[in-house]
């Protein structure tokens, strides 16, 4: 049985601001509930126009608060650029607030360019390769088990709770598998970024996975962009503007997302054809019979039930139905 998640990035629409953007994150949010959705994530997104989650912890104490049984966690938290100690606190407080709904998601991504992360970091130059570190010992805070002779042996992350958040890491690679699951926690294989990798990643999460206080068995979630229309060619309709998007993103350009109707007008070069098609690797577009079966080809490929959702299409309400008509094949 498929289970559906959804990862927001909350792109904000050309023409629109972040804060009619906001307003109908809570409103998708709300939806998603209702339709049987389990999770309910947030990126960490840094320095850009056209995505307005930078704070995923605040969109998650917002969103917590406006639902009543939904999950929600963060997809993922930059853990290169901060305290692994701050994150635990961060997210304990939450799950104090919404005890068994908090997830919290991490990625080893630097959150930009350089001059964005060392904004970050308030510029301190933090080394990349300390992330395996920072993960151990922000799973030993969040579950109390800091061991004897570490440096911050005794230190405790607050509040307390009777459970600690889930933890899962976001990975691309066999290399991020394995620390998920040398750690025993659950794995965001983002799909939606590196398509071709995925088969040999989840093999290594699943072959090596340790039992732990997280999980008796491997969790493991893919991330990837889904349209789901009337028809095929509804959908196909749909995907202009994020495909026009996309390779604005790729290119450091307009990180809004246009309009179909501006899409539709935009001269494409051979390249930027050749662009969208690869990039088409990335997603699931067609009518809900289409999405329905390359979903399930996906999930035996995968050996997962789980897919988390992103549709970054230009109209509010046609990305609505989308989520719609995916929650009536399976929810």
């Amino acid at each position: 049985m498929i289970t559906l998640s959804i990862l927001d990035q909350v792109p904000i629409p050309k023409g629109s601001n972040s804060y009619t953007a906001l307003e109908q994150t809570r409103e998708l949010a709300l939806l998603a509930e209702q339709l049987g959705y389990h999770r309910y994530w947030f990126a960490e997104h840094h320095s850009t126009k056209g995505l307005a989650s930078t704070a995923p912890e605040i969109m998650m104490a917002h969103i917590a608060a406006s639902t009543s049984r939904i999950k929600v966690g963060s997809g993922g938290v930059l853990l290169p650029q901060y305290s692994p100690f701050k994150v635990a606190e961060n997210f304990r407080q939450l799950e104090a607030l919404h005890p068994n709904r908090i997830d919290l998601g991490v990625g080893r991504s630097p959150g930009g360019t350089a001059k964005t992360r060392l904004a970050l970091t308030d510029g301190i130059n933090k080394s990349l390769n300390e992330f395996p570190r920072q993960l151990t010992e922000l799973s030993h805070y969040l579950t109390d088990s800091i061991p004897s002779g570490h440096d911050f042996t005794g230190i405790k992350a607050a509040p307390h709770t009777e459970t600690p958040p889930a933890l899962w890491l976001l990975g691309m690679g066999e290399n991020s598998a394995e620390q998920a699951a040398d750690l025993g926690i659950g794995y965001v294989f983002g799909h939606f970024i590196k398509p071709t990798r995925g088969k040999n990643t989840l093999n290594t999460y699943y072959e090596r996975f340790q039992y732990t206080y997280y999980h008796p068995k491997p969790q493991a979630i893919i991330a990837i962009f889904v349209i789901c229309g009337e028809t095929d060619e509804h959908a196909e309709e749909l995907a202009r503007s994020q495909d026009l998007w996309l390779l604005r993103v790729e290119k450091g350009l307009d990180s809004r997302v246009p309009s179909v109707e501006e899409a539709k007008n935009h001269s494409y070069t051979k390249t930027e054809l050749e662009r969208i098609q690869n990039n088409r690797r990335r997603m699931v577009i067609g009518s809900p019979q289409t999405v329905k079966q390359q979903l399930h080809e996906l999930s035996n490929r995968y050996q997962t039930e789980e897919f988390m959702v992103l549709t970054n299409i230009h109209s509010f309400e046609e990305r609505k139905k989308s989520y719609e008509r995916l929650a009536r094949i399976y929810l």
